[in-house]
C-alpha cells in the first residue's frame, strides 16, 4: 500500500482495512485471502481442513476430490491437513491452521469450554472408537486390577474420557493409577514396549492392535461421544457457503460410504496403513455411519454426562464454564440444509 501525505487518503486506508477485519479475510485469520460477493459467495483463498483416520468420512472425501470440484468454479483451494488425533485437531482449529477440523464430541466440548471459538456444524458418525486395551500375555482382565498402574492416554481426546469413564464406573478414579499422556500411535508402542500396562485406545490402530494380539477388557459403547466436525466462528461468520459446502459434501460422502462399505475400508486401510480386513472391521462393525448428521440432544445428552468429569479432572475450571459450552458449541443449521445433491461425483 502506498502511503500519500493527506489525511484523506489515510482515512480511505483505515477504512479498508477495517473492512477487511469485518469480513474475516485478514491473512491468519483461518483460511487464506478471499473475497465475498454482495450475493455471498466466496472468490478465491485457500479452504484448510483436516482428514483423519478416525473420520473415514474425510479419507472418502480426500480421495474422491469431491471438494476440490464443488470449490472450482469459485477458485477456492483446498489444502488437507492431517490430524493425528482430537488434541492435534483442536491445536489446530484455535491457532487458525485449519477451518475445519474432525474431532470426538468430548474433544469439542472441552476446546470450548476452554475458550475455543468453534462450532460443530455436522456429525459424520456414531463409533465405538475406545476401549481399555493390554497386552497379549497380560493377566490384567478387569478394570478394577488397574488400581497402580501405568495407563497411556492422549488427553483431550475420546480415549482419554473414555478411560475417566471406565475408571469412575469401576469405583477407581484418575489418582489410582499413573496417566501417561501419550499420542494414540505412542500409546500403543508403550504398551508393546511395556513402560505402560494398559492403554486407552483408539481405532483403527487399536483394532490393529488387537490383531496382533492385544486385549479388549472394557469396552462401552456409551462411553464413546460422537465424531463431531467443527469449524472457527470467524470461518463460518466470513465464509458460510464454503462452510455449506463442505457440509454438503460431507453427507454426499456418508451416502456413497454407506452404499461402498468395502471401498471406504480400503482407502482407511490405504491411509492408515493397515490391512485391509482390520479396516473392514472398523467400518463395519465399529462405525456407525448411518446416523443423523444434525447436532443436538443426542450428542448433548452424552456430553452432559461427560462435562462433570471435565470438572473433577482439573481438564476445565468449573461446571459453569461447561454448561456456557453446551449452550454455544453445536451449530445446527448448516447439517439442516446439508443438500447432497449440490455436489457432483
Amino acid at each position: 500500500m502506498h502511503r500519500r501525505p493527506t489525511i484523506v487518503t489515510a482515512v480511505a486506508a483505515l477504512a479498508a482495512s477495517a473492512a477487511l477485519l469485518l469480513s474475516g479475510c485478514v491473512a491468519g485469520e483461518g483460511s487464506a485471502s478471499g473475497s465475498t460477493s454482495s450475493a455471498g459467495v466466496t472468490e478465491g483463498g485457500t479452504l484448510n481442513i483436516d482428514f483423519a483416520t478416525y473420520n473415514p468420512l474425510s479419507l472418502v472425501i480426500k480421495k474422491e476430490g469431491w471438494l476440490e470440484k464443488a470449490l472450482k468454479k469459485q477458485n477456492i483451494t483446498v489444502n488437507w491437513v492431517q490430524s493425528a488425533g482430537s488434541n492435534k485437531a483442536n491445536e489446530a482449529l484455535r491457532s487458525g491452521a485449519i477451518d475445519v477440523g474432525s474431532t470426538a464430541g468430548s474433544a469439542a466440548l472441552l476446546a470450548r469450554a476452554n475458550g475455543s471459538d468453534i462450532k460443530t456444524i455436522d456429525i459424520f458418525s456414531q463409533p465405538e472408537w475406545s476401549a481399555i486395551v493390554v497386552g497379549p500375555n497380560s493377566d490384567i482382565t478387569s478394570v478394577a486390577q488397574l488400581k497402580g498402574k501405568q495407563i497411556a492416554a492422549t488427553k483431550g481426546t475420546d480415549p482419554y474420557f473414555f478411560l475417566l469413564q471406565a475408571l469412575e464406573a469401576n469405583g477407581l478414579s484418575a489418582s489410582d493409577v499413573t496417566i501417561q499422556n501419550l499420542q494414540h500411535a505412542d500409546g500403543w508402542a508403550a504398551l508393546q514396549g511395556g513402560s505402560v500396562q494398559a492403554w486407552s485406545g483408539l481405532d483403527p490402530i487399536m483394532a490393529n492392535a488387537e490383531k496382533s494380539g492385544a486385549k479388549l477388557i472394557y469396552r462401552n459403547v456409551a462411553f464413546n461421544t460422537y465424531g463431531f466436525l467443527n469449524a472457527t466462528e470467524s470461518f463460518l461468520t466470513s465464509k458460510p457457503d464454503v462452510a455449506q459446502t463442505v457440509v454438503n459434501t460431507y453427507e454426499y460422502a456418508r451416502a456413497w460410504a454407506l452404499k461402498h462399505k468395502d471401498e471406504t475400508a480400503q482407502i482407511l486401510a490405504e491411509v492408515a496403513g493397515i490391512d485391509p480386513a482390520v479396516a473392514t472391521t472398523v467400518i463395519t462393525q465399529r462405525t456407525n455411519l448411518d446416523v443423523s448428521n444434525v447436532p443436538g440432544s443426542a450428542q448433548l445428552k452424552v456430553l452432559k454426562k461427560v462435562g462433570p468429569i471435565f470438572v473433577q479432572s482439573g481438564d476445565v475450571r468449573t461446571q459453569k464454564d461447561i454448561d456456557t459450552a453446551l449452550d454455544s458449541l453445536l451449530d445446527p443449521s448448516f447439517a439442516k440444509k446439508a443438500d447432497p445433491s449440490a455436489i457432483g461425483g
